[in-house]
């Protein structure tokens, strides 16, 4: 029986070494390739080291990818933050209404990415799309919305907003619904308004929460990939082509495989690095956040 007790805690870790080991094998194999040029028309491969790095960030192509990459994902993670915050705010006030609404709010997470990109282009469409036949009453109905680079991009920030906002909404509601209640009691015997209590309590208190719902969609955004291929492929031109796409073209469409999955690293290492700032902020808003509840 003894011998069982102290086994048990080696036996509970072996599903996560074997995630881990599922995750690290392939990482790890990815990394081994580029330092080879592995392509369709080189079945024999010569080392070159981190040449595949060097001429990734060489490429002004990459550059290009990593500027609308940057756009992309700071455009949805703010829009979806506001917009999800405010949500959550309306709904937090208790009401027959707002119950439904919290139903409804999570449908769009219900929809595959792909599945409410290709949706959103049939919708979009200039000459049979809803969306412009909608806007045709106010002299709107001509609008190029993926035929142009700049409304290629904002279309599909737009997508994302419209999939992920319910979950900010959702975050910052289960936020707002565990904040300690003393703090709003005092600072309404004190006769604070409603203006005063949102940006002097609330909001500080629900930072951390807020900032969680962050450090999710923008990781996310930064690897896009679904939203984008399915509404634009990419186009028109290089407008919508972020590093998760180029990498794909790379090493699938051009079959210059070491240099894709080059591309993949270092949008790993811009993720990583990413992650690592925002988690560390998290920590000091967590702190501030608990000085405000006190």
């Amino acid at each position: 029986m003894g011998r069982r007790r102290a086994l048990r805690p080696y036996l509970l870790t072996v599903p996560a070494l074997l995630l881990t080991c599922g995750i690290l094998y392939p990482f790890g194999l990815g990394l081994y390739y580029t330092l080879f040029d592995f392509s369709a028309s080189k079945p024999r491969p010569d080392m070159v080291g981190f040449g595949n790095y060097a001429a990734v960030l060489g490429e002004e192509a990459f550059w290009n990818s990593a500027w609308v990459t940057a756009v992309y994902a700071v455009g949805a993670a703010a829009a979806e933050t506001v917009l999800g915050v405010a949500v959550a705010l309306l709904l937090h006030r208790s009401s027959r209404v707002g119950r439904v609404l919290e139903k409804v709010l999570i449908l769009p997470l219900m929809i595959a990415p792909v599945i409410a990109a290709i949706m959103w282009k049939l919708m979009l469409q200039p000459s049979v799309g809803v969306v412009n036949h909608l806007l045709r009453p106010f002299g709107l109905g001509d609008v190029q919305w993926t035929d142009t680079p700049a409304g290629a991009l904002l279309s599909s920030i737009a997508v994302d907003v419209w999939v992920y906002t319910p979950f900010v909404a959702v975050l910052a509601l289960a936020g707002l619904r565990s904040l300690p209640a003393s703090p709003f009691e005092a600072a309404a015997v004190d006769g604070a308004g409603r203006w005063y209590t949102l940006r002097r309590l609330t909001l500080p208190m629900l930072w951390p929460y807020v900032l969680v719902a962050v450090i999710f969609r923008f990781m996310d955004s930064l690897k896009v990939f679904d939203i984008i291929y399915a509404l634009t492929e990419g186009g028109p031109g290089d407008s919508t082509v972020v590093l998760q796409i180029r990498a794909y073209l790379e090493a699938i469409r051009f079959q210059r495989y070491s240099f894709g999955i080059s591309y993949t690293i270092v949008l790993w290492a811009v993720v990583y690095l990413a992650a690592t700032v925002l988690v560390r902020h998290l920590g000091r808003i967590q702190r501030r956040a608990a000085e405000v509840a006190a």
